[in-house]
């Protein structure tokens, strides 16, 4: 028993697998030999096929239908069909002969016979009020600020550690408590500046910080294309006062230290040098020891009688140097270790990625503006030889391969029906006619549209069938 189960079972598969199969290539059959003169859900040039073998069946002719597929001209001249010599009459247009096998035509039928209208889109309401706006921020370019600007926060913190440590260290010195007592008055105000000014500083940055809390979402956001932690711009607002404060105390932190290195080795009164502002600068950028004063950087190396001097090095190359470092450190983490920037190669693909979105974005664009009065000729060699392609898997079984003319006429002489100016060609291939020729509006975009015309209008002549409308020179 379960060997028949098993049987029956293998044998609904195979079917349905056929069936699935027959399907598929009855659709692409369809398009590529029927859908130029009949459509799935109307009449067109020919009429609808759906139903049309049951049709041959109940008047007994079913087996003529795969030679009228084959060879409608001559069934029809033998006269022993009467369906087809009623189809011949139904259309102006004469059925073009097909290539095909019977297990062709059944697949097409078959089809034909399971294709369903697809349900219109139910309407959807149309919200009149105002739209609401929703600001979203930019989370990767404030992931990478927060980045900077907490870097920025721990070397300041840093550095007011050590600053704040040295200052404490003078402060308990002897030398500094010797010069307190002798100032009392000053050294207390100073102290107590001091204090009230890290006490309210360092209560202004947790009120801050308790304010904002950095509001972030944390790591493990699963919405894709987000990064791993949700920066606010409140939260970079918040991160740059911080830093501004903490630059504060530092810079009032090293005018204590100053002060109290002054109350241990007071500044010697530097004369009034007088020269003009050029000297001056070039003494800051040089370094370079006033002739008089030689002789304190005298080293002791002589030949022939020239000594040689221990010169500083230039200040801006010492500046540009420590500057190099710097931006080393920079890069190394920007590119390297914390991976926030682009390297060459992945900027570049990135910039490619989005120049092809826009460029194809417009060209779309365009092509959807393209109507029938203002479609123009195309002599671009790609748009031809995109037009010679959907001519030949839309227009040839009217047409033939060469435009020569079938049940249509020749496209290549000197007489029209229609015109055959670009624009004329434009609207009869989107709209089509009642002699028989199909819209084309629902299978080509505006574009292909005027590059199948484009490429008609650049055929060369070719001897056919016999002349139709009027000489157009």
């Amino acid at each position: 028993m379960e060997r028949y189960f098993k049987t029956i079972v293998l044998s609904i598969a195979t079917v349905f697998a056929i069936t699935m199969a027959n399907a598929q290539d009855g659709e692409a059959l369809f398009k590529a030999k029927c859908s130029a003169c009949h459509m799935l859900d109307k009449n067109s040039t020919g009429p609808i096929l759906k139903g049309v073998k049951q049709k041959w069946e109940d008047a007994g002719e079913g087996a003529m239908l795969y030679e009228w597929v084959k060879n409608p001209q001559t069934l029809v001249a033998s006269g022993k069909s009467k369906m087809a010599i009623e189809v011949e009459k139904w259309s102006p247009s004469a059925m073009t002969p097909q290539e095909v096998t019977n297990e062709d035509v059944d697949a097409i039928l078959s089809y034909v016979d399971s294709y369903a209208k697809p349900e219109p889109a139910a309407a959807q309401t149309v919200d009149t009020s105002s739209p609401v706006i929703t600001y979203v921020p930019n989370y990767k370019d404030n992931l990478n600020m927060f980045y900077w600007l907490l870097f920025l926060t721990v070397i300041l913190f840093f550095s007011i550690f050590l600053m704040s440590n040295s200052v404490k260290s003078l402060i308990k010195s002897d030398a500094i408590k010797k010069k307190l007592i002798e100032n009392e008055s000053k050294g207390s105000s100073t102290v107590v500046k001091t204090i009230a000014l890290l006490v309210g500083a360092f209560g202004l940055m947790a009120l801050n910080s308790n304010a904002s809390a950095f509001t972030f979402n944390g790591p493990g956001i699963a919405e894709e294309g987000m990064p791993w932690l949700l920066i606010e711009n409140s939260d970079i607002y918040a991160l740059i006062i911080v830093d501004i404060i903490l630059l504060g105390v530092l810079w009032y932190l090293r005018g204590l230290f100053k002060e109290f290195m002054a109350m241990l080795i007071p500044e010697k009164p530097k004369p009034a040098k007088k020269g003009f502002v050029f000297k001056k600068w070039n003494k800051v950028l040089t370094d370079v020891v006033e002739i008089e004063d030689e002789e304190s950087i005298l080293m002791d190396h002589e030949y022939d009688g020239i000594h040689e001097l221990d010169n500083n090095l230039p200040p801006w190359w010492v500046w540009m140097f420590y500057a190099t470092i710097i931006f080393g450190i920079i890069y190394i983490f920007n590119y390297h270790i914390l991976g926030t920037g682009d390297l060459q190669i992945a900027a570049y693909e990135k910039d490619m990625v989005e120049s092809k979105k826009e460029v194809d974005a417009y060209l779309t664009k365009m092509a959807m503006n393209v109507d029938e009065t203002n479609a123009t000729l195309m002599t671009d060699a790609t748009d031809i030889s995109t037009g010679k392609g959907l001519f030949e898997v839309n227009c040839v079984s009217c047409h033939n391969p060469n435009g020569e003319g079938n049940i249509g006429p020749n496209l290549t002489d000197k007489f029209w029906l229609y015109g055959n100016d670009i624009k004329d060609l434009f609207k009869l291939v989107k709209i089509g006619n009642a002699n028989g020729m199909p819209e084309h509006a629902s299978k080509l975009n505006p574009v292909q549209i005027q590059q199948v015309t484009s490429f008609v209008l650049s055929m060369p002549y070719t001897k056919g069938k016999e002349p139709q409308g009027t000489e157009i020179k």
